[in-house]
């Protein structure tokens, strides 16, 4: 009868719309989003030539020792100091923020906020 969307779905489609705009160059490459339920990811993508430059999750495995559960703000505080860490590494200043469609709260916000903090400019 009616035809229900899911939160994920509908956080899909936002992503589809906004990666319509938001696009990384090798100038400013696009950091990227994704949070499960139990895990966060962040990489910084040159979409021109479809080049992953730096990544890190609450998978890693300087992170793993430290993190209890990938699931909570202080681990997506430390991937985004490692992200951020990572991607200055491979002589990365500033880049296009892609927050995947989730809203710009909780852990999204503090990866965010610890990326800026380690250096990268958005």
């Amino acid at each position: 009868m009616f035809n229900k969307v899911s939160k994920n779905e509908a956080r899909k489609k936002r992503h589809a719309r906004v990666r319509g705009k938001v696009f990384g160059t090798p100038e400013r490459p696009r950091l990227n989003v994704y949070r499960s339920l139990n895990n966060i990811y962040a990489q910084v993508i040159d979409d021109v030539n479809g080049k992953t430059l730096a990544s890190a999750s609450s998978l890693d495995k300087e992170l793993k020792a430290e993190i209890k559960h990938g699931g909570n703000k202080e681990s997506a505080k430390k991937v985004g100091e490692l992200v951020a860490k990572r991607a200055k590494e491979a002589n990365v200043e500033t880049v296009v923020f892609d927050r995947g469609g989730y809203i710009y709260h909780g852990r999204v916000k503090e990866l965010a906020e610890a990326a800026r903090e380690g250096g990268l400019k958005f």
